[in-house]
């Protein structure tokens, strides 16, 4: 299997999984491939490191100098702790999409948590809101001016739509997948 990196002419960034190379290119030269996010379908290869498998490379400290590395760890962080200045401490916490996600969870963990959080939001948009398709510049100015039944709206508009919207006090949010798609959310 090959994993690539692609990017569309708009710079969104997205992996490509590929039987081979040559899989690959036959794909492109058909056209079957398109951005995700915008559904661009002029995507480029772009650089990625290569993945080595080194795992048993690794050799994992003995216990007994991981366990004096993790009361360092925790001597270092009561300590830090004890210098905070009170405006510090009365700060109010960030809200819950902004803490961190797990302690102890690795990059490509949180990653894929974040993933799933997103996923779960567009769903929640996809499910309470009405799809009005390429009409969204229209229906958008008919509620806007109380010519049609107030109510939450999706679908798609151009830059120049979504520009004109803003431009009259209409407030627009381009939201980060192809909700056009007919099957289901990756």
């Amino acid at each position: 299997m090959l994993v690539l990196n692609l990017a569309c002419s708009l710079d969104h960034r997205f992996e490509g999984w590929f039987g081979s190379h040559g899989d690959f290119q036959s794909q492109t030269e058909r056209g079957l491939l398109s951005c995700p996010v915008c559904a661009d379908a002029k995507v480029k290869r772009m650089p990625s490191a290569p993945h080595l498998n080194v795992s048993h490379l690794r050799q994992e400290a003995p216990a007994p100098a991981r366990r004096e590395a993790k009361r360092a760890e925790q001597g270092a962080a009561a300590a830090a702790g004890s210098k905070l200045s009170a405006p510090a401490l009365a700060a109010p916490a960030p809200p819950a999409a902004l803490q961190p996600i797990e302690a102890g969870l690795d990059p490509r963990e949180q990653l894929q948590v974040l993933q799933a959080k997103l996923m779960q939001a567009v769903q929640q948009v996809i499910a309470n809101t009405e799809d009005v398709g390429t009409q969204f510049a229209e229906e958008a100015r008919r509620i806007h001016y109380g010519e049609s039944p107030e109510r939450d709206i999706r679908g798609q508009a151009t830059m120049d739509e979504a520009a004109a919207l803003e431009d009259e006090g209409i407030s627009v949010i381009a939201l980060p997948s192809a909700l056009g798609h007919k099957g289901p959310l990756q």
